[in-house]
């Protein structure tokens, strides 16, 4: 385990180097945040499927409990119970267009994780970084728990617990919990806990902080920097109902799937569900005493408990839906956090928009009325006039626009539009409008996916590290 121990150190320093001229110390962040002895009790799994390139390529790495789809690298990097997904990836011949440029891949990208630590991680999507087409690299980064790295290259950065990077490069930067950025290219800055802002320079501005101390009963880190809350309580109280498909190697067949959805292996599917035509359920997700309707999806890490989705629903990584009505083409964005109670359900009208990081959290019951944006904390029917806005009003808004603590300017058309066209590229994708052999996505093509483990070593001065290893069809 010495070389653990080292190679833990050397990741720590360089994204320290990296942070240097932010202050940033993450030496407290670091100390807690991996139990060294226990990165040998967990393998590591990777996906086959003819979809997607075979290439995998760890060399002087631990990957305890993390998962592989398509072309990646690992390289001086410790990964645990992290999902890299390269089922998104460019592929060779593809046009890449941005800031202009029509850019052909002359080879298929790859996920590039390098001097890294990421914890409980999502890797996915493909880089939005015009100079790196080809390669989506994570490198001198450490992420705590549950963070997401979406189509966001990162040289030199820290993620705190639950924080989204989303399609954004980032470089030097410290990520606070609990916040989602997606503004295409950003450096050397700290974005403190909570914040949610997504700029396209030129087009619109939104921007939106949590109160502190509010934000602090859902998220929020320990004297000795160990993540604390509701949101962990929530994961916490539902741990143990992952052990059972992580320890056996063969699963009973979940009945009544239609043919054209499938449910991950390491998906946790309780009584009574019910899911109709189309639908996704990716690994490390949750699904409780619910129904998904055609085209929805619930992706990783995802928990869906006592709730209906009706049809064509978005549930974005991370999202948690806990007594909760979600009418059709309702998208619940990264993180978000729905906790309605028995007697206190939360409807959620057609077509409404819940923005990445919202939480609500409500004692009486609550309706969202249709084709409306949601952000920020919600708890009750006066906050949610404050903190929503019709989509037909906010696409009519030109310049300044505050509402509590949110913040807008520019064209809010430009906004609206942007959210529907990836809320559509994302059911495309998912496989959600597939018909007769044609509009085929994850749905469909998961369903010819085959899974393999590998071991770390375990003992002596290896010990919980991966043999160099390069997997090739």
């Amino acid at each position: 385990m010495n070389e653990l121990i080292k190679l833990y150190q050397r990741i720590v320093q360089r994204v320290n180097i990296n942070l240097r001229e932010l202050k940033f110390d993450i030496n407290p962040y670091a100390q807690h945040l991996i139990a060294i002895e226990q990165m040998k009790n967990f393998y590591a799994f990777y996906g086959i499927t003819t979809d997607h390139p075979l290439d995998l390529h760890f060399e002087h790495s631990a990957l305890a409990g993390s998962y592989f789809l398509g072309k990646c690298k690992i390289k001086n990097s410790i990964l645990y119970k992290s999902d890299i997904r390269g089922d998104e990836l460019k592929r060779e011949g593809d046009v890449f267009k941005s800031s202009g440029f029509e850019i052909t891949l002359n080879k298929d990208e790859l996920i590039y994780i390098q001097d890294s630590a990421l914890i409980k991680t999502l890797v996915h999507n493909f880089s939005h970084d015009p100079e790196t087409p080809e390669c989506f690299f994570i490198k001198d980064t450490l992420a705590m728990d549950y963070a997401n790295i979406h189509g966001a290259p990162s040289d030199g950065c820290f993620l705190g617990p639950f924080a989204t990077v989303d399609l954004t490069t980032i470089q030097d930067c410290a990520i606070g919990s609990y916040s989602y950025i997606q503004a295409g290219e950003v450096s050397h800055v700290s974005v403190d806990p909570g914040t949610v802002w997504i700029n396209s320079p030129g087009n619109f501005n939104f921007l939106y902080k949590y109160p502190k101390e509010i934000l602090e009963e859902y998220i929020t880190l320990s004297s000795d920097k160990v993540p604390l809350g509701k949101l962990i309580d929530f994961i916490e109280e539902r741990k143990e109902k992952f052990q059972r498909v992580f320890d056996f190697a063969n699963l009973d067949k979940i009945a009544d799937v239609p043919d054209t959805s499938s449910i991950d292996r390491y998906a946790v599917i309780l009584p009574n569900f019910k899911i109709d035509e189309n639908v996704l359920i990716s690994q490390r997700a949750y699904i409780e005493n619910s129904s998904l309707g055609k085209g929805s999806n619930a992706q990783e890490n995802c928990f869906i408990i006592n709730s209906t989705l009706e049809g064509y629903n978005v549930s974005a990584h991370g999202s948690k839906i806990f007594e909760t009505d979600l009418k059709s083409g309702v998208f619940t964005g990264f993180n978000s956090f729905l906790l309605g109670k028995s007697d206190a359900r939360i409807t959620v009208g057609k077509n409404s928009i819940i923005m990445p990081h919202t939480i609500i959290d409500v004692d009486e019951p609550l309706a969202i009325p249709p084709d409306h944006f949601i952000w920020g904390l919600i708890r009750s029917k006066e906050e949610l006039e404050t903190n929503s806005i019709s989509l037909d009003q906010l696409a009519s808004q030109r310049g300044p626009l505050t509402q509590g603590r949110m913040h807008f300017e520019g064209n809010g058309l430009l906004l609206v539009q942007a959210f529907k066209d990836r809320i559509h590229h994302i059911l495309d994708v998912n496989g959600a409008f597939y018909d007769d052999g044609k509009n085929n996505g994850h749905a469909q093509r998961n369903q010819k996916l085959s899974l393999n483990t590998i071991q770390p070593f375990q003992f002596g001065g290896l010990e919980g590290m991966y043999p160099t290893i390069r997997i090739l069809p």
